[in-house]
């Protein structure tokens, strides 16, 4: 398979919801012709003719099965990826898992076995590593431009409504912060500041988790806070800011990545990129080339843990 141009793998997609389609767009973008499988054959079927795809499979099983399939993404429910991912590890697939990838962190000790055991890889698609954004402050921060770090406070209060499987603890595994805000996480973890503790405070309780603030105290002494909501609506939809206070200066950033500027050793206003926002076709290029024998993905499942077991940290703490 090392031989292979990374554009030819076979990726089949487990699932046909929102997440699958986000993928497939961005796989169809590098070149790659996805299969899709579904439990709704049909379902299967109008994935394929809306991407381009390769084949449509009736059931998850007949997608492991197939010979020609190099690759598995399990864009289920959280509560089918741990069995989903062995699975296809079993059957000699590379798997990489949806976020959140499974519904527990202790989940990962026997995905790292079956991957060692089949001389595959698995690996968990958050796109968030590889922001433009992200990109940029651990750029600026590595450079020191506004001095040393002091808080960082990131802005990602928005109106979400879901109305499916995310809805049901039992299928999507918790609250908005598991299911989306682990994303968020991703992003306060990884930006050159190493974390050290991190805790929550819920805005209400008696309820399912929708929204809190979690704190991040990092190694030097510097404080991050996340405000993480689906249920708070802004006259300017997603938009909003966010700020990285150092002891020179100030980086003010939209929290999507639409612009940085700085206001420290220099002044500047910097835009990462709209191409790639949310950071999915950066992504898939890593992970395809790692796939295809290349250098291992710079998102590892090692980091995948840190990041589910900072989010449990996090959901104890409210406990």
């Amino acid at each position: 398979m090392s031989a292979r141009p990374a554009s030819a793998l076979h990726v089949a997609i487990l699932g046909c919801g929102a997440a699958a389609a986000m993928n497939a767009g961005a796989l169809r973008a590098l070149g790659v012709r996805c299969s899709f499988a579904s439990r709704d054959a049909e379902k299967a079927r109008r994935c394929v003719a809306r991407f381009g795809g390769r084949e449509a499979f009736g059931s998850y099983e007949a997608a492991l099965a197939a010979p020609g399939v190099d690759a598995v993404l399990v864009a289920t429910p959280p509560v089918l990826h741990a069995e989903q991912a062995l699975a296809a590890l079993r059957a000699g697939k590379h798997v990489v898992v949806e976020k959140p990838a499974f519904m527990r962190s202790s989940d990962f000790a026997a995905i790292e076995d079956a991957a060692r055991a089949a001389r595959r890889q698995a690996l968990v698609a958050e796109n968030y590593h590889y922001k433009p954004l992200a990109r940029t402050l651990r750029r600026l921060i590595a450079e020191r431009a506004v001095g040393e770090p002091l808080f960082l406070n990131v802005n990602a209060l928005k109106l979400q409504k879901t109305g499916d499987w995310r809805d049901d603890p039992a299928l999507a595994g918790g609250g908005a912060l598991f299911e989306g805000g682990i994303h968020w996480v991703n992003f306060m973890a990884h930006l050159g500041l190493d974390v050290r503790a991190a805790r929550g405070f819920a805005a209400r309780s008696g309820a399912a988790e929708r929204g809190l603030v979690a704190v991040f105290h990092y190694a030097g002494g510097a404080i991050g806070t996340l405000a993480h909501s689906w249920e708070v609506p802004s006259a300017l939809g997603p938009l909003r800011l966010s700020n990285l206070y150092g002891r020179e200066g100030t980086i003010t950033f939209e929290s999507n990545g639409l612009f940085v500027g700085v206001w420290g050793r220099s002044k500047r206003v910097i835009f990462p990129g709209v191409r790639d926002l949310v950071g999915r076709r950066a992504m898939w290029q890593d992970f395809l080339a790692a796939l295809a024998g290349g250098p291992a993905a710079a998102y590892s499942l090692a980091l995948a843990r840190h990041d589910l077991e900072l989010v449990e940290r996090i959901y104890a703490s409210l406990e």
